[in-house]
């Protein structure tokens, strides 16, 4: 008996131990294994080319400065038809784009930014602006950039952030991380575009992915961490092993009680 109870305390460790293999992010070969030199470059990867661009449904906040009085300029924020939106406990104010992918300015009309990087709206706008304000200045930033990170991470919930060239590293960051329990191999992203949802999987242990064109989160993606194999040992089974143990440490006492 006292070897049965050994043998099950062994595969009840062996299985619910996680190696650092499955933990470490960005891994290279067997660099588990290996020492390197200190202070020196040993890889460069290219940084995968993306810039978001702006979909219906984004809030974006424009600026204009000028050195047009502001009685006659139409761009003010005095006269700017503005939409205020609440998402979640945060109100943002600016301009809501339409299905369309067009926003409105007061004289003007709607004015195309849907399909644009940030950068491309303001140089289009300062264009057009200068046709109405002498040296005019525009300041463009989208305001409801927003991804969700859904199971083994220690904060799930939706992250707003201002920054519209997040990678999955800052967002994983902006989460508080990851769990030991995660399968980091595994890692499911839902990705709206165009209307359609599409489903990708990421390999988060692999320094390749460094290159890779989904390093770059985009606006409501949806990240899903699953765990490993060894979460309902460590979560569950692990936390009855003393009750296990317990209750047939005391049927043996009672049959020994019992036999003699």
């Amino acid at each position: 008996m006292r070897n049965l109870f050994i043998l099950l305390f062994v595969v009840v460790l062996g299985a619910s131990c996680v190696p650092n293999k499955k933990i470490v992010y960005l891994q290279k070969g067997d660099e588990l294994n290996e020492s390197f030199p200190k202070d020196t470059v040993l890889r460069v990867y290219d940084l995968a080319d993306y810039e978001y661009r702006v979909q219906p449904e984004d809030i974006l906040s424009i600026r204009f400065s000028s050195l047009t009085k502001e009685e006659f300029d139409i761009f003010s924020q005095t006269n700017a038809q503005n939409t205020t939106t609440n998402i979640g406990a945060i109100s943002l104010s600016g301009y809501l784009v339409d299905k369309e992918g067009m926003i409105q300015f007061p004289e003007i009309g709607k004015v195309k930014v849907g399909g644009r990087t940030v950068h491309e709206i303001k140089d289009f706008l300062q264009e057009l602006a200068a046709d109405y304000l002498t040296q005019p200045v525009v300041n463009v930033r989208l305001l409801n950039f927003r991804v969700t990170l859904l199971g083994e991470v220690n904060s799930q919930g939706t992250i707003n952030t201002y920054n519209n060239n997040m990678t999955m590293m800052e967002a994983i960051g902006l989460a508080n991380g990851l769990t030991d329990l995660a399968d980091r191999k595994n890692v499911k992203v839902i990705r709206q575009i165009s209307g359609n949802n599409e489903v990708l999987y990421v390999n988060l242990l692999d320094e390749q992915y460094l290159q890779n064109s989904s390093f770059f989160v985009h606006q409501n993606d949806i990240i899903i961490v699953p765990p490993l194999k060894q979460r309902p040992f460590r979560k569950y089974f692990g936390q009855n092993v003393a009750l296990f143990l317990s209750s047939a440490s005391t049927l043996l006492l009672i049959i020994n009680l019992i036999t003699n």
